[in-house]
């Protein structure tokens, strides 16, 4: 059974999301507050955490990183649920570790989609939301590059020989993973967000860009000038995965 944390400080949305979670069979364990949320994750495996960003005691954005510096939550989905949702707000929400942003006030079948995007992503059991067993990626080569799909890392191997591991979150992964499968070719804009997203997203442009500026700054050697991940102007990006400029 999927085990999902709700995080919030207000009783009645923790009381309404628990209860539409279970009634889709989901297993809900709930925190009023950053701080509760991090001593859970100490000693709880979950598949998903819905954080609220504006709590007392430790907000959402500190509670993230916090968690992520944790073993159980090192790869665990995160889906921030916040008010704020100023592109400013998002930034420093991708920057704290999360995967997703969702503005209150939202539709609990949006949060659905994107709950079910980041199960696909992660192979967390997703029979409450799709009975299709989760297919898991494959290992992909190509140039100084090679994805390793268990441990969400990418391998930069250099010219010389001398090979870097890079960890990844699950939306940086799905990014890298979906340029990889159009080696040469410029992925468009709609074409990334269906894919790494799972659903129409044209709204969120800005949400990519600012997830494909924490991977250019992961393997970039000049984040300011890259190399690996080409931006095709009025199109979207291209991966040159030998990092080299064309001969």
């Amino acid at each position: 059974m999927v085990h999902i944390l709700v995080v919030d400080d207000d009783p009645e949305i923790i009381d309404l999301l628990k209860l539409d979670l279970e009634l889709l069979r989901f297993d809900v364990d709930v925190a009023g507050d950053g701080l509760a949320a991090v001593k859970k994750v100490e000693t709880q495996q979950y598949d998903l955490i819905l954080l609220d960003g504006m709590m007392p005691r430790l907000d959402g954005y500190e509670a993230c990183r916090r968690i992520r510096s944790l073993d159980n939550g090192k790869e665990v989905p995160i889906i921030m649920l916040t008010a704020k949702g100023t592109l400013a707000d998002k930034v420093k929400g991708f920057n704290s570790g999360v995967d997703d942003y969702l503005i209150k006030p939202f539709e609990f079948q949006e949060l659905m989609v994107r709950m079910r995007a980041l199960f696909r992503r992660t192979g967390a059991l997703t029979k409450p939301l799709d009975t299709a067993a989760p297919k898991k990626p494959e290992v992909l080569v190509l140039g100084h590059l090679e994805i390793l799909p268990t441990a969400l890392e990418v391998v930069k191997t250099t010219d010389d020989g001398i090979s870097e591991r890079i960890k990844l979150t699950p939306t940086e992964f799905e990014i890298l993973f979906c340029l990889m499968q159009h080696e040469g070719e410029p992925v468009r804009l709609a074409t990334l967000l269906k894919d790494v997203w799972g659903y129409e997203a044209d709204d969120d442009v800005r949400m990519l860009r600012v997830h494909m500026g924490g991977l250019r700054q992961k393997l970039e050697p000049n984040p300011k000038q890259p190399s690996y991940l080409e931006t095709i102007t009025n199109i979207g990006y291209r991966l040159n995965p030998t990092g080299q400029p064309p001969v």
